[in-house]
């Protein structure tokens, strides 16, 4: 479901903020790196399915248990063709912030000058969580080292890890997934595959497209005169 924006000054500031970073040309020494989550439930068959035969479909029971969710943190870097997908059993302050130190701790991340990482605007996604979750001195590392860029609110589609996200939905997740075992190798694979094969993420929409989109130039002139 959509969200209609209301144009405020913030939300014109971070999208324009953002739209900036995705126009400039790839550069490994200040990456660009999409970072989003997602909840999945973990079902198991009750019955054993019944496998393909000359002539037949596989057969599989429309009954499941519940194992419980996982999450699945999603980094990408739409220009440097580049993922990393990891399964957590939650999604916590103190999760994000492993995950981001993983991340950027990356052999292909340590002579970057700065990394940008664009995030929504969870609860978890901010500064207080790596000081509630590593010593004040490692915390101070870290933030260090990269600059958060977050979407306007109700606007997590400026966030092209979304676009990640339902690629992996599609390719990887559209199947019964019953434990943290079978997903944690099920997204290594196809994150695996996408790096090999250098997938990255075009896109199209600039500032030019978003100013006539929400008629920002004549907003504008209305103000002015």
């Amino acid at each position: 479901m959509w969200c209609i924006p209301k144009i405020t000054k913030e939300y014109k500031e971070r999208m324009f903020n953002l739209l900036d970073i995705y126009e400039k040309p790839y550069n490994p020494e200040y990456p660009v790196i999409c970072f989003d989550e997602k909840s999945k439930q973990l079902l198991a068959d009750t019955r054993k399915p019944i496998p393909a035969k000359i002539g037949k479909v596989k057969q599989v029971d429309y009954e499941y248990k519940r194992n419980g969710t996982a999450n699945i943190f999603v980094s990408v870097e739409p220009k440097g063709k580049f993922r990393k997908v990891r399964a957590t059993k939650r999604r916590t302050k103190q999760d994000f912030a492993k995950e981001i130190r993983r991340i950027i701790n990356l052999k292909r991340y340590q002579q970057a000058k700065k990394i940008h990482i664009v995030l929504d605007n969870l609860n978890t996604h901010f500064e207080k969580s790596f000081y509630e979750t590593f010593s004040k001195t490692e915390a101070k590392r870290i933030l260090k080292r990269i600059k958060f860029h977050y979407t306007p609110k109700h606007a997590s589609w400026l966030n092209m890890a979304e676009i990640e996200i339902n690629v992996l939905s599609r390719q990887c997740l559209n199947q019964k997934n019953p434990n943290m075992r079978f997903i944690k190798k099920h997204i290594a694979k196809w994150s695996q595959n996408r790096n090999r094969m250098k997938k990255g993420i075009n896109w199209q929409f600039t500032k030019e497209k978003a100013k006539k989109k929400f008629k920002l130039d004549e907003k504008i002139k209305r103000m002015i005169y």
